[in-house]
């Protein structure tokens, strides 16, 4: 698991280098004191309090593509599922606190998700 990126993976490079084409100015991997908790979107736009992430399919178990491991199914079940639920926790945060969340599966298009972000920071501007 040591070669799985939290950062600068494909998807999200794709995503800031449009970001950034458009002219948004962002903040990468940043890490947000939420109350008592430690939140790290991999966008952010802190000025306008807009967080940007990126999930995996397998790691955040996307409904389309994210397959259920067949082998150790008692390490992987619990691992996923804690996935989820901490990012259900980190929403429920962010929000609490004023930021607007935007959540966007890897295989979608980049164009998509960054017309997403583009939306939500114009409405904080």
């Amino acid at each position: 698991m040591q070669a799985n990126r939290r950062k600068d993976t494909k998807p999200e490079l794709a995503v800031r280098t449009l970001l950034h084409a458009s002219g948004l100015r962002y903040r990468c991997d940043l890490r947000l004191k939420i109350g008592e908790r430690s939140v790290r979107p991999d966008i952010v736009f802190t000025r306008r309090k807009v967080a940007v992430f990126i999930d995996g399919c397998f790691w955040h178990s996307c409904p389309l593509h994210g397959a259920a491991p067949r082998r150790n199914t008692s390490y992987w079940d619990p691992k996923l599922a804690r996935n989820r639920e901490r990012d259900a926790e980190n929403n429920e945060s962010l929000k609490a606190d004023g930021w607007i969340v935007v959540r966007a599966w890897e295989h979608t298009p980049p164009e998509e998700i960054a017309a997403e972000i583009l939306e939500a920071v114009a409405d904080r501007t």
